[in-house]
């Protein structure tokens, strides 16, 4: 395992909520907390007003891919900016901007603007999270002792499936209100955000000293591909979402084979997020002790089957099951990897190395409902979900078969 901080503390936490007690941490937490919430209100009313006004769910799929494609061509830019910079001061200035970009959705509305002024919106959304996720995530670390990384993390996953629980219900409740009332609370939310993550002492970094170049600017993908094990937990994690992502296809769902409604989809995006939360609760108390590779595998494979199973469904509350039982083994993934990163990640390349990974995540996401649009645009909606969730249970095949040491990883700490 590689050090990330020689003089951290080492004793393991007693309190199974221990990262809460320590402030600077519990400040970034709130920050964290109404943007997520703010993100998620954002998405569903976008998500509804786009398919609501176009009725082609290939215009859902360009709503990933215009946020997605910042974070993949400023790849080589992010991650050296928040290895070089001040992380903390990079959340507030990419938290003001997409503050201010929630608000020009808002006017946007209110004027009964054209969709691709949305977009470019959306694209600008984009670039200024993809400045904010290396910066966050890397920040992390500096801020807590290494002795509650690990619960940190948990507790992180908790509040992003919180957000995913209740702030598409909230968007929805919302959006049915007044799509205005909707997109005022993401931008007051972001507001917050930004103005809580001033409030985090400013902690130490190790920072990026080489001059900049091209060495320095591929360091974090050298370093994922020198880390078999960490790199074999990111490509499976973006394949897997890759393929069996469906929430781009939520609306299609809701509006013309459930039948819901607005707060039908605001449900059926809570969803995951509900057995997520579930899942991340017990690994915030207790984690993973044991055999962390063969649970990783294990259960995106059921990700895979319960994805076919909602792709198949014709009825609500099938359809919600799946996608809670989705959410609760995708959690596992998500806490392996994010806790094999952190961890075994020196800070001076942590930037880099979590840019590059938001890459990946973001690929297996934003990149996902694009392919699930162009897909379902080409093959109807439940023939793309079923497929997608059938490709991930052979990406977990594969995978297990082509990663043995990641298969073998019995503990989170680099203890193998």
């Amino acid at each position: 395992m590689t050090e990330t901080d020689p003089g951290a503390d080492t004793a393991a936490p007693t309190e199974r909520w221990a990262a809460l007690t320590h402030g600077p941490f519990l400040r970034y937490f709130g920050s964290r907390a109404f943007a997520l919430f703010a993100i998620q209100i954002q998405t569903v009313s976008i998500g509804w007003q786009i398919y609501d006004t176009t009725r082609n769910p290939l215009y859902l799929g360009f709503v990933g891919l215009s946020q997605f494609l910042p974070s993949l061509l400023l790849v080589l830019v992010t991650g050296a900016v928040a290895d070089r910079f001040p992380r903390r001061r990079i959340m507030s200035i990419c938290l003001a901007a997409q503050a201010a970009i929630a608000g020009s959705l808002l006017v946007l509305t209110a004027a009964e603007g054209r969709i691709g002024l949305i977009f470019a919106l959306l694209a600008l959304f984009g670039v200024a999270r993809a400045f904010l996720q290396p910066a966050s995530r890397s920040l992390l670390p500096n801020i807590v002792p290494k002795s509650l990384l690990s619960n940190a993390i948990a507790l992180n996953s908790t509040i992003w499936q919180l957000s995913a629980i209740c702030g598409p219900v909230a968007g929805g409740l919302l959006y049915g209100v007044s799509p205005l009332i909707a997109y005022g609370t993401a931008t007051a939310f972001l507001v917050i955000s930004g103005f809580l993550i001033l409030l985090v002492p400013r902690p130490d970094q190790k920072r990026e000293t080489e001059p900049p170049g091209w060495e320095t600017m591929v360091a974090g993908f050298k370093y994922i591909w020198s880390e078999k094990i960490v790199f074999g937990a990111i490509s499976l994690d973006l394949f897997a979402v890759l393929l069996g992502g469906a929430t781009a296809m939520l609306p299609v769902y809701a509006r013309d084979i459930l039948d819901v409604g607005p707060l039908g989809l605001g449900m059926l995006r809570a969803a995951p997020g509900f057995g997520a939360i579930t899942v991340a609760l017990y690994l915030a108390t207790r984690g993973i002790r044991d055999h962390a590779g063969l649970y990783m595998f294990i259960f995106v494979a059921l990700f895979g089957m319960l994805t076919v199973v909602f792709g198949a469904s014709s009825t609500a509350w099938i359809s919600v099951l799946a996608l809670a039982g989705m959410g609760a083994t995708d959690m596992i993934s998500v806490y392996v990897r994010e806790t094999l990163i952190q961890l075994w990640t020196p800070d001076r390349v942590r930037g880099r190395v979590n840019a590059v990974n938001m890459v990946f995540i973001g690929a297996s996401n934003e990149l996902g409902e694009f392919r699930a649009g162009v897909m379902a645009a080409l093959i109807g909606a439940k023939a793309t979900v079923m497929i997608g969730g059938a490709g991930t249970v052979a990406v977990a095949a594969i995978w297990a078969r082509a990663f043995p040491a990641l298969r073998k990883a019995r503990h989170l700490d680099g203890r193998v």
